[in-house]
């Protein structure tokens, strides 16, 4: 019975997770909509961060913060499950172990979202400065030896997630797993298509920038989420293709949803959870 309830709340957790990632995609994408119509698009165009800004905003702001909040680290313990303990059974292949390792660079980077989160609700928050984040993580890492290859691996890894997702997006590779009829499917999958698709290309204008960064040894060619939306707007057509992208992270934020109620997820046991820490 223990092991039993351990194993319900971690998929209560993971689910609440997938809901809150689908909140901030969401809120990403139709912040990005609103910016591509307005008169004033600039620096509005909201990443991450800035999305968690705009909800501490609303009524009720606190509150769904402080949900969403437990929600991201939820998630980012459900990828460290993933990575670790393979909670999804990929195994030890090449290319399951490459994408195990993005499952863990995704739990830190949703630890990272959560802490921000926090820090809103504490007031303790600099600001949602994402594009300066990235510059300065650029610029860290471009100190270290061996700096601009460091960064440029780095740049390789976002580029491959970046082409991996539109993998997802072409092949519907996702759908193994959910756990839905046909009828949900028909309106779930396209939304996981649109929205991988999106965020292929957003994750493939950032390697882009990074690569650049790593090239020139250049910190302020580094870009966040928000800076490859502006990227792409300023582009031929621009415009249309920045508000197709925005209105795919919306879809994604909804397909996020989606797989909060109805994805598989098999939690470790506690006998799993023990043997991977032992094999550590």
């Amino acid at each position: 019975m223990m092991i039993s309830s351990n194993s319900n709340r971690l998929e209560l957790l993971a689910r609440l997770g997938y809901a809150a990632r689908g909140l901030v995609n969401l809120l990403i994408g139709l912040l990005a909509l609103l910016a591509a119509f307005g008169r004033d698009t600039g620096e509005e165009v909201a990443g991450s961060r800035g999305a968690l800004e705009a909800l501490l905003s609303q009524a009720w702001g606190s509150a769904l913060l402080a949900v969403v909040a437990l929600g991201l680290f939820g998630f980012a313990l459900w990828r460290l499950l993933q990575s670790v303990l393979d909670a999804d059974r990929r195994g030890r292949s090449p290319s399951a172990l490459v994408a195990r390792a993005g499952q863990l660079v995704s739990a830190a980077i949703y630890v990272s979202l959560g802490i921000f989160a926090v820090s809103l609700l504490t007031g303790s928050a600099a600001g949602g400065e994402e594009e300066q984040a990235a510059r300065d993580w650029t610029r860290w890492l471009l100190r270290q030896p061996f700096g601009r290859w460091l960064t440029g691996a780095v740049a390789l890894a976002v580029l491959g997630t970046g082409i991996a997702m539109a993998a997802k997006a072409w092949t519907a590779s996702f759908r193994k797993h959910l756990a839905c009829g046909p009828g949900i499917a028909n309106w779930v999958i396209p939304l996981g298509r649109a929205g991988y698709a999106a965020r292929s290309v957003v994750f493939l204008i950032i390697a882009a920038f990074l690569l650049l960064a790593a090239w020139q040894s250049d910190a302020g060619e580094a870009r966040g989420l928000g800076g490859a939306l502006l990227a792409l707007q300023e582009q031929p057509l621009g415009q249309a293709a920045y508000a197709i992208v925005a209105l795919g992270l919306a879809a994604f934020g909804a397909f996020e949803f989606a797989e909060a109620r109805y994805r598989h997820i098999a939690t470790p046991t506690e006998a799993e959870i023990a043997k991977g820490a032992l094999r550590r």
